[in-house]
């Protein structure tokens, strides 16, 4: 009876409730939607842009829209020998100036990340801040003075006023760049080779510079994309219409005076943006450890 009547005044106990948990799946494909929503956003520019360059003329600014009611692919071949000279002859104007660029940082920010790095001379510190004060220096504070020098050396409307300063380690961007990724590694590599004999210029250029692959990677496509981007230095310093590079003769096919043929210009432009693309697309790995590998200390 003592058993009977303990379990019928027995309070039963509770009973655990379940938390709700969102299923990891749905979050992923929640967060997936999301960026690509943002992409697509993103990326509208330079898909009006294609579109427009295979549109007629007169329906460019008709509507906004992606779809095109005609395909006009005589836009290319129109734009392509619409200046004075076809466009691969600008395509190769910028190639030689990206080529001098990318060679020019490449040697001289190396060298100079090596000695910030690794040497040991009166004033480091001092010329390293120096150097690290220029990155936060405009270039239209520089710019007047650099064209009187050059225009003096009789370097307007040449390559050299663009190719040459790459040549000086410049791009104090790349240098600290360099100078974080050699810090990185380990001196016991320089001891060891200067035990063998090794002096200053075999140690940099058979110990280091193999071992900074993904800070060059990373510094030519920077250089790459900058270069063949930028259009104020070249638009100063290129007065004659044959030493035009790319982003100074797409500003070409803009006329106040007469109509302008919007559909030859954004079909070049898909021209110009391919060389971009395709430098990303192959150096994106490199790019990336690049930039980790720089930045772990």
């Amino acid at each position: 009876m003592t058993d009977l009547r303990e379990r019928a005044y027995k309070v039963p106990a509770a009973v655990p409730q379940r938390e709700v948990k969102i299923p990891g799946k749905a979050c992923s494909v929640a967060k997936h939607t999301g960026l690509t929503l943002l992409t697509l956003v993103m990326l509208y520019p330079v898909i009006w842009m294609v579109v427009s360059s295979l549109r007629p003329g007169d329906e460019i600014f008709r509507s906004p829209g992606l779809i095109p009611d005609g395909l006009e692919f005589s836009n290319y071949s129109e734009g392509w020998n619409a200046l004075s000279s076809p466009f691969g002859h600008y395509l190769i104007n910028s190639a030689i100036v990206v080529l001098g660029c990318i060679i020019g940082n490449l040697v001289s920010c190396s060298m100079a990340a090596y000695a910030f790095a690794r040497l040991e001379f009166t004033g480091k510190k001092i010329w390293f801040a120096i150097m690290l004060g220029t990155i936060m220096l405009p270039i239209h504070v520089i710019i007047v003075p650099q064209y009187v020098m050059f225009s003096q050396f009789g370097w307007v409307n040449t390559f050299l006023p663009l190719i040459v300063p790459k040549l000086l380690a410049t791009d104090a961007f790349f240098v600290f760049l360099m100078v974080q990724f050699i810090r990185g590694l380990p001196r016991e590599l320089d001891e060891a080779a200067r035990i063998d004999g090794a002096g200053h210029p075999r140690i940099f250029a058979q110990v280091i510079l193999p071992l900074m692959l993904p800070a060059l990677a990373t510094t030519t496509i920077f250089t790459f994309i900058w270069t063949w981007n930028d259009f104020f230095g070249q638009l100063i310093y290129l007065t004659d219409p044959e030493m035009y590079t790319v982003p100074v003769a797409l500003r070409s096919y803009v006329d106040a005076t007469v109509s302008t043929s919007w559909g030859s210009m954004f079909a070049m432009s898909v021209v110009s943006l391919l060389p971009i693309f395709l430098a990303f697309l192959v150096g994106q790995r490199f790019l990336i450890k690049g930039i980790a590998t720089t930045g772990i200390k």
